[in-house]
This record gives C-alpha cells, structure tokens and sequence, in this order.
C-alpha cells in the first residue's frame, strides 16, 4: 500500500506555507529502523539489547503487519542506537526520478 501526503496550507498568517503530512508516518519510521539496522549490520535482538527493549517489540515495531506503534522516547533511543538522527528516521525516502 502506497502511502499518501495529505497537504495543509495556512492562509491566515502573511506567509503562505504548504505543509505536507506523512498520513503514514509509523510506516516510514518501521521501514527506516530496518534500513539503518540492517546498514550497521545489527540483528534486531542486537538493537533491542542497546536500547533495553525486548526483541520482540523490536520486532513489532518493525513489522508492518503488526503496525505496532510506539512512544517518543522509543524512538530516540533507537535514533542514538543507531546513530541516525531522528528527522531522518522520519523522513521520507524520495523515490528516484527516472530520466528518460
């Protein structure tokens, strides 16, 4: 399932600013932990014990299937286990653009 933006525009300030939400942002944050996780070469029990969680919830936060979801503080711990910066475990992986 393809996630989707859902775009804001504020028109009561002077500055015009659209703001586009991530309308699945627990998935894009799963998908990022398992990225980085899997780039530092870290088993997912390996993570859990850095962080002092259970490897099954490290699992299910993993799993889209479960879409467990989490707290703040899980996720900063898991940013600074895996020495990635919080903004980009929420942040979108841009698809590539196809030259032609």
């Amino acid at each position: 399932m393809a996630a989707s933006l859902v775009s804001f525009k504020c028109e009561k300030t002077m500055h015009s600013k659209e703001i586009n939400f991530d309308t699945d942002i627990y998935n894009t944050i799963r998908k990022n932990i398992r990225k980085y996780r899997l780039e530092k070469g870290l088993t997912s029990a390996e993570l859990a014990e850095m962080v002092d969680l259970s490897h099954d919830f490290i699992r299910q936060i993993q799993s889209e299937k479960v879409a467990y979801n989490f707290s703040v503080e899980t996720l900063y711990r898991i940013s600074k286990a895996l020495d990635v910066p919080i903004d980009v475990l929420v942040a979108k992986e841009e698809k590539e653009k196809i030259v032609s």
